[in-house]
């Protein structure tokens, strides 16, 4: 890698990535949005041309999955052209492109762990701009890799775990979704299996989860009890939020893809839940 540039560069994948090519003293460019808006292919390719990098991780994402149900021109721009922009420029500079899409691409109807042969289905328009950034960079480029990735959560604000302390800051008793399921994440493992990923020069689609997977009702109460949180959470159904955008109740993908590609062993969500908590 001889020059990697991180899109999106306020997020909290972008966190990790800078913690880390910064301990292993790799050369990067982390660009916020007002640096480099992806949606604009003029600016993003003068840009990109005059940093030249080797490797671009692009970071950026519209992901307010409820406020796309309306805000669709904005998911689109970002979850779709933005990809397709940055596709277009890696092909001009001849650098390596990796796009993180989700596990909401299905549509939760398949009894098993989904696969990357498994068709999309996608519920939301959140899920559709995503699927089509996919498209859009596989028909721009070769060679490409596209990571799916499920319930991502690290150091920032835009994650579940955020989002549940405060609710416990303001309240006794906690709803949680009790028949929606798919794969807590860490950012820590999408860092550290991607950079593994660009070393041994993998391209296509895979999925890249930790293992396991979890109910957020269980996700919840687990990591509450790793805090020493003690609130009340109460198991409720999805149809009981009534949200805007439509979820799978069951968005589980099999890491096993990428595991045997790269002869690695990924950690359960809750060894990693656990060491997440140790530190933060």
């Amino acid at each position: 890698m001889r020059k990697v540039l991180i899109t999106g560069a306020s997020g909290q994948l972008r966190k990790e990535f800078v913690k880390v090519l910064s301990s292993r003293g790799i050369d990067f460019v982390a660009l916020k949005r007002k640096d480099l808006d992806v949606t604009n292919f003029e600016k993003a390719y003068k840009t990109l041309k005059e940093i030249n990098p080797s490797v671009i991780i692009n970071c950026s994402a519209y992901n307010k999955v409820d406020l796309a149900e309306t805000e669709i021109l904005k998911a689109f721009s970002t979850n779709a052209i933005g990809p397709y922009n940055l596709a277009i420029t890696c092909r001009e500079i001849n650098a390596i492109l990796i796009h993180y899409s989700t596990d909401y691409v299905f549509d939760g109807i398949k009894k098993g762990l989904y696969t990357e042969e498994d068709s999309p289905n996608p519920l939301n328009q959140y899920a559709r701009s995503k699927l089509l950034g996919e498209e859009l960079v596989k028909q721009v480029l070769e060679d490409y890799l596209i990571l799916r990735v499920s319930w991502v959560y690290g150091e920032g604000t835009q994650n579940f775990l955020y989002k549940l302390e405060e609710w416990a800051k303001k309240q006794e008793v906690l709803k949680v979704v009790v028949d929606e399921f798919s794969v807590p994440t860490s950012t820590k493992t999408i860092v550290e299996v991607t950079l593994k990923a660009i070393d041994a020069g993998l391209t296509g689609l895979y999925h890249l989860t930790n293992s396991g997977y979890a109910s957020r009702y269980e996700w919840a109460k687990e990591y509450f009890k790793l805090k020493g949180i003690n609130k009340l959470i109460y198991p409720a159904l999805q149809a009981d939020f009534n949200l805007p955008a439509k979820r799978p109740k069951w968005s589980v993908m099999s890491n096993e893809k990428i595991s045997e590609a790269l002869g690695i062993t990924i950690r359960d969500w809750k060894e990693d839940l656990k060491s997440f908590c140790l530190f933060s």
